[in-house]
């Protein structure tokens, strides 16, 4: 296995009820990682195994129909789909064959980074050890064994299974009519008036109405306003400054 994916550091150990990893990367970004238990990778395997089963049956009939040729067509397809299926799907789909799709899993290194050609082919081709002596069952007890759930492919390739968490949605702004700065504002104003609105939402109305009474101070707004006139001045501003980014 390359050392090129290795430069991530987990920062702490996993705790004995959390499997998350966190990885801090050279730039000082934390990479939160979910490893992927038994059951969901169980079930993932299962959709993708009837899916070629699906497919392969059907190239059966049909190249059955051709004779010999299609025979040997469809032992060449055998192959390919057997052996590759897996790894182009993981290397050209970001990690994930159509049964990780369904269940929200995705191949990648140890570091996090995506999964290349020589991991993912050397991890499929060691399907066959986790399958001794019958039904995954060595994969399974090194799955259950091991604290990131890998299985002896995934520690011969250096990769793991993951989660794919959904991004979080950016909150949604209060309605307002768009409102210019009074003045130009700088980067920590804007920021905190797009937090102010963002997390207005949340906030009790006496709560949202100190708070702006707080904020148009430093943005020369006139202090002997209303404070329900300050919060609606605040969402314009942050509705300007939204259309603009």
């Amino acid at each position: 296995m390359s050392t090129s994916h290795a430069w991530p550091r987990i920062a702490a150990q996993p705790a004995p009820l959390d499997t998350r990893i966190r990885m801090e990367t050279p730039e000082g970004i934390d990479l939160m990682l979910r490893p992927a238990g038994l059951l969901s990778r169980s079930l993932a395997f299962s959709i993708d195994l009837l899916i070629r089963g699906a497919l392969l049956t059907g190239l059966f009939f049909l190249l059955g129909a051709l004779g010999e040729f299609g025979t040997g067509v469809f032992v060449l397809v055998l192959f390919l789909i057997n052996w590759w299926y897996m790894v182009l799907f993981e290397v050209l789909h970001q990690g994930r064959t159509p049964g990780k799709q369904i269940m929200g899993l995705r191949v990648v290194h140890d570091d996090g980074t995506p999964v290349g050609w020589s991991a993912s082919l050397l991890r499929n081709l060691l399907r066959f050890v986790d399958m001794l002596p019958f039904g995954y069952s060595v994969g399974a007890f090194a799955c259950l064994q091991h604290p990131l759930f890998k299985r002896l492919g995934d520690l011969a390739a250096g990769t793991l299974v993951i989660y794919r968490d959904a991004p979080i949605p950016r909150p949604t702004l209060p309605d307002a009519p768009p409102v210019m700065p009074p003045l130009v504002l700088t980067l920590p104003e804007q920021r905190a008036v797009m937090a102010f609105a963002e997390r207005q939402a949340g906030l009790a109305p006496a709560r949202a109405e100190e708070l702006a009474s707080i904020l148009v101070e430093p943005l020369q707004m006139p202090s002997h306003a209303p404070p329900q006139q300050a919060v609606s001045q605040l969402n314009g501003i942050a509705r300007t400054l939204a259309g603009s980014a």
